[in-house]
């Protein structure tokens, strides 16, 4: 089980400098929610001869060489996933319904996009991607699991919140720093949904917009 975790001093200090607000909150991933993810990283794969070992959602164990069954490292994915966010992160597609979903729901509900992601010279590419969509909320950068950063996040605000996210690592975080969530995990790919076992925590498993939509706003209606 997951234990509660304490958001870092980096999180903290974007926390502080959002204006001051008292609706409700969702809380949103980026990859693999907003933007797709894993069809982008698979070609990238392919550029460097590796490919997917199964359709598992995991990365780490599950990346290796062509015509080999044996993974390459933790590190070795890490450097990649760097590489990857480095070179075609401005590529990224949107998720179709994204923006429309997110925009009705502002009417109720504020939202911040809180997304792992290496290096701060990415968090520019990826803001102007997004509005580029027409998707101008703000951008929240974190590292590791994000239960410390949301439970920070909805201090003096309303329940409850919403959290939307499609790493059960993320999820198992939030519930365990804070368990008044409303958990929401959104794969956008077929392939690794459908390999996506969802703990007792989540709320709903979904990778279509308009559910994602009409769940929060038709049962999780605010105060």
């Amino acid at each position: 089980m997951a234990e509660p975790t304490p958001p870092s001093a980096h999180v903290l200090a974007q926390i502080d400098a959002l204006p001051k607000a008292s609706r409700p909150l969702i809380v949103c991933d980026v990859d693999e929610v907003i933007l797709h993810m894993a069809d982008h990283f698979t070609a990238f794969l392919g550029t460097k001869d590796l490919t997917f070992l199964s359709g598992g959602y995991r990365f780490t164990g599950n990346i290796a060489p062509i015509g080999s069954d044996t993974p390459i490292s933790q590190e070795a994915v890490r450097q990649l996933v760097d590489a990857f966010f480095d070179e075609e992160s401005h590529r990224q597609r949107m998720v179709e319904g994204a923006d429309r979903a997110l925009k009705e729901l502002h009417s109720d509900w504020d939202i911040l996009l809180l997304t792992n992601l290496p290096g701060a010279h990415n968090k520019p590419v990826r803001e102007k991607l997004l509005q580029g969509f027409g998707i101008p909320y703000p951008v929240l950068t974190n590292s590791g699991p994000k239960g410390g950063a949301v439970a920070a996040l909805a201090a003096g605000r309303p329940s409850p919140l919403i959290f939307i996210d499609d790493s059960p690592v993320n999820h198992a975080s939030v519930n365990a720093s804070l368990p008044s969530a409303v958990q929401i995990q959104f794969v956008a790919d077929e392939t690794f949904r459908a390999a996506v076992k969802p703990s007792d925590h989540v709320d709903l498993l979904t990778g279509d917009w308009n559910r994602t939509r009409d769940f929060i706003g038709g049962i999780l209606v605010p105060d």
